[in-house]
C-alpha cells in the first residue's frame, strides 16, 4: 500500500483519492490535522484515539475523519482491510451551496465519529467504494460529479444511521446566528503553530465579527443550544487544549500562548478549573 504521504500529493491536485485497504499486520497510524476529510469502512479490531476520546472497535465500522480534529488509529487485529476515501471541502462542495461539513453531525465536534455497520450494509457500501475507484481510475470527463455523488451517497446512508434529533433542521434567525457561530468558533482551530495564538477569545470577539450585539449572540446560542456562547467558548479551548496536550510537544508554556493565555498560570488555572487536572497531569495519563 502506497504511503499516506503519496495520496496526500495526489490530493493535493484533485482534493480526493479513494483506495483498498489491506493490510496483515499491527500498525499504529497517526493522522495530523489536513485539510481532507476521511471515510473509512474497515473490518478488524482496532483502537481509535479521536481529539480526548478513544474508541475500541471491533467487526466492520464505517469512521468520519474531521481534518480539524487530531487522531491517531491502531490496528490490532493481524487482518485488517477496507476502503479509505479522502477528499477536501471543496471537491465534495466546488460552489460552497451547502453547510459546511463541520456542522454535520458525521464529522461536527462532539459527534460520533464511527458507527457500526452490518453484512448487508457493508456489502453496500463495498460496492460504492469500488466504484469510486472503478471512476478514478476511468476517462469519463464528468468522473468528479459522479464521486461526489457517490461520497453523497455514503454520507446519507449513514446519516439515516444516527438519531433524528442529532439534525436539526429549524432555520429560523436565533438557529442561524447560533449556527454561524458555532462554525466561526471552529474557524480558530485547529491551533497548528504556538507562535500564532488562538484570535478570538471571548463572546464580544464573536459578537464583534459577526457584527451583532454580545446580548443579541449570547441570547440566540443559549436558547438553540441550552449553553452560554462562554460555555461553548471555554470548551472549545479545552478541547483543543487536550489534543494539543496528547499530540504535541509543546511545552506547558507554547499552549498557553497558543490559546491566548498571557500567562502559564492563567492556563494551568483555567484547565484545572474545567478538567480537575493540571495540563501536566493531564499529559502523563
Amino acid at each position: 500500500m502506497r504511503a499516506v504521504s503519496e495520496y496526500n500529493n495526489l490530493l493535493k491536485l484533485k482534493g480526493f483519492n479513494v483506495f483498498q485497504i489491506e493490510e496483515d499486520r499491527s500498525a499504529t497510524r497517526v493522522y495530523s490535522r489536513k485539510e481532507f476529510y476521511k471515510i473509512c469502512l474497515t473490518t478488524g479490531k482496532s483502537k481509535i484515539h479521536y481529539a480526548d476520546r478513544s474508541y475500541e472497535t471491533e467487526g466492520t465500522i464505517l469512521f468520519f475523519g474531521n481534518p480539524h480534529i487530531p487522531y491517531s488509529w491502531e490496528t490490532l487485529s493481524t487482518t485488517y482491510v477496507g476502503y479509505t476515501c479522502l477528499f477536501s471541502e471543496d471537491f465534495l462542495d466546488p460552489h460552497n451551496r451547502s453547510e459546511s461539513l463541520q456542522q454535520s453531525p458525521l464529522f461536527k465536534i462532539g459527534g460520533t465519529p464511527i458507527l457500526k455497520i452490518t453484512l448487508a450494509q457493508r456489502d453496500f457500501l463495498n460496492s460504492i467504494f469500488r466504484k469510486m475507484i472503478e471512476e478514478q481510475q476511468s476517462d469519463y470527463a464528468y468522473k468528479d460529479d459522479l464521486i461526489r455523488n457517490y461520497i453523497n451517497l455514503i454520507l446519507h446512508e449513514s446519516l439515516k444511521l444516527q438519531p433524528s434529533e442529532n439534525y436539526d433542521q429549524n432555520k429560523n434567525a436565533a438557529v442561524r446566528l447560533a449556527s454561524v457561530f458555532m462554525e466561526l468558533l471552529e474557524r480558530q482551530f485547529p491551533i497548528e503553530n504556538p507562535d500564532r495564538p488562538l484570535q478570538l477569545k471571548r463572546a464580544k470577539d464573536y459578537a464583534d465579527n459577526l457584527a451583532v450585539h454580545v446580548n443579541h449572540l449570547n441570547r440566540s446560542v443559549k436558547v438553540v443550544t441550552g449553553k452560554p456562547t462562554t460555555t461553548h467558548i471555554s470548551e472549545r479551548i479545552i478541547g483543543e487544549a487536550k489534543a494539543i496536550l496528547q499530540h504535541t510537544d509543546w511545552n506547558i508554556s507554547e499552549v498557553a500562548f497558543a490559546l491566548g493565555f498571557e500567562y502559564p498560570t492563567y492556563f494551568n488555572n483555567f484547565f484545572k478549573k474545567h478538567t480537575g487536572a493540571s495540563p501536566s497531569a493531564f499529559r502523563k495519563v
